[in-house]
């Protein structure tokens, strides 16, 4: 039994250890990260095994002293942008921060069209 814990302790990844102040700058940047795995979730939300890995890598970073803009680039230059749950405005993404704005205005024309045909 003693051999059977000992070889599960070598297999388990050990998680970096963190101070409180790394470990809260860390959970920060874990809830601005997509899991890519599940739907919609933050990877600190998730119990998927990639977004464990994801998390282990955002604590040895924040251990090493990167910053979060530096975290989010280096996922974001593995994964796309995808994986970030604010993605950057530029012209690649600019359909998906414009698109909200455009929609309120065709329903607002089309409710005041609706109005004055009731008229």
């Amino acid at each position: 039994m003693n051999v059977l814990l000992a070889l599960a302790l070598l297999v388990t990844p050990a998680m970096t250890q963190l101070n409180a102040v790394e470990t809260a700058r860390a959970e920060a940047i874990m809830q601005e990260i997509r899991c890519v795995v599940c739907a919609g979730q933050s990877i600190a939300d998730s119990d998927a095994a990639l977004a464990l890995d994801m998390q282990e890598y955002v604590r040895a970073r924040v251990a090493g002293g990167s910053n979060a803009a530096e975290i989010r680039a280096s996922l974001s230059e593995r994964y796309g942008d995808e994986v970030l749950l604010r993605p950057p405005m530029d012209w690649r993404t600019a359909p998906l921060w414009l698109a909200p704005l455009f929609l309120m205005i065709g329903g607002l024309g089309l409710f005041f069209m609706a109005s004055k045909r009731r008229r």
